[in-house]
């Protein structure tokens, strides 16, 4: 091989060279340009972070296009969109009834203090925070009551948990929209009691009332049987009146009863009279 190259291997390599550096030049303004975009998803909200530290200083960033210093940025997505949180609590009432209750907690993240939730407690918050404040105040509010309270006040205690977990939450920058209790379970032989509890109270309900039936019942016929005696009463008192009416009305005046006959005659004779004219009217004869 000769020692010296021909001008035109040398513009060869030469071009060679410049395409090489120009590829190598669009690769890191290509990274470069990729470090310094970062996009906030939809429903999301962006913590950014220099040298992976959260910077506090400004508020989140919100959904679309950012741009940021290249290698020292950059963005956390942090979802803000309702969540769902369900878990099974076992606690104990005041009179020491074992008690399984569900809990379902539908929340999101404060939309302007998603920094803050990153810094103290990471992206994990909820095993974190929501677990561990779900059970404690079911235990909390479930030892106020006892078990018997928890099924005949169950708005009460629901509006206590929904209370306490909210206030915990607030706390760590949660934001709890709607707090659902599903049910209250116990052991088997108490529930088997309460049922056996309400069972009777339903019967002596039933007594009660079918005392109460045939106490206005027993009422309503002792009202008509003074009524009908009241009636006849009133009836036996008038025919005494009557008879003693008639018998003042005859020793004042004998001719009252001829008068009672008149009233009593329908106007027509009797085929046969006797001696002494009709057997009811003694008619006067003038001479």
């Amino acid at each position: 091989m000769s020692k010296y190259q021909s001008p035109s291997v040398s513009v060869n390599m030469g071009a060679a060279k410049g395409i090489a550096v120009a590829i190598v030049v669009l690769i890191i303004v290509g990274v470069v340009a990729t470090a310094s975009v970062k996009i906030v998803d939809s429903g999301h909200r962006g913590v950014l972070l220099h040298w992976n530290a959260v910077d506090l200083t400004q508020p989140p960033l919100d959904e679309g296009l950012h741009f940021v210093v290249p290698f020292q940025d950059e963005v956390v997505n942090i979802e803000v969109r309702t969540l769902k949180y369900a878990n099974d609590a076992r606690s104990a009432s005041k009179d020491l009834q074992t008690v399984e209750t569900t809990v379902t907690v539908n929340y999101h993240p404060d939309k302007e203090a998603v920094h803050r939730l990153y810094k103290n407690l990471g992206l994990d918050y909820e095993n974190r925070v929501i677990q561990p404040a779900i059970e404690e105040t079911v235990k909390q509010v479930t030892a106020n009551y006892n078990a018997e309270e928890l099924i005949t006040k169950r708005p009460l205690v629901k509006a206590d948990i929904e209370s306490s977990i909210r206030d915990r939450l607030n706390q760590f920058d949660v934001v709890t929209e709607v707090i659902s209790i599903t049910d209250f379970e116990f052991s088997p032989l108490f529930a088997q009691a309460i049922e056996s509890k309400v069972e009777a109270e339903q019967k002596a309900l039933k007594a009660e009332n079918d005392l109460r039936r045939i106490e206005v019942e027993a009422r309503q016929r002792e009202a008509n049987a003074i009524g009908l005696a009241n009636a006849n009463i009133a009836e036996a008192k008038g025919e005494a009146e009557a008879i003693a009416i008639i018998n003042k009305a005859l020793a004042e005046n004998p001719n009252y009863l001829d008068w009672l006959k008149t009233q009593a005659w329908d106007g027509k004779l009797p085929l046969v009279v006797g001696e002494g004219g009709t057997p009811f009217i003694q008619i006067p004869v003038t001479p």
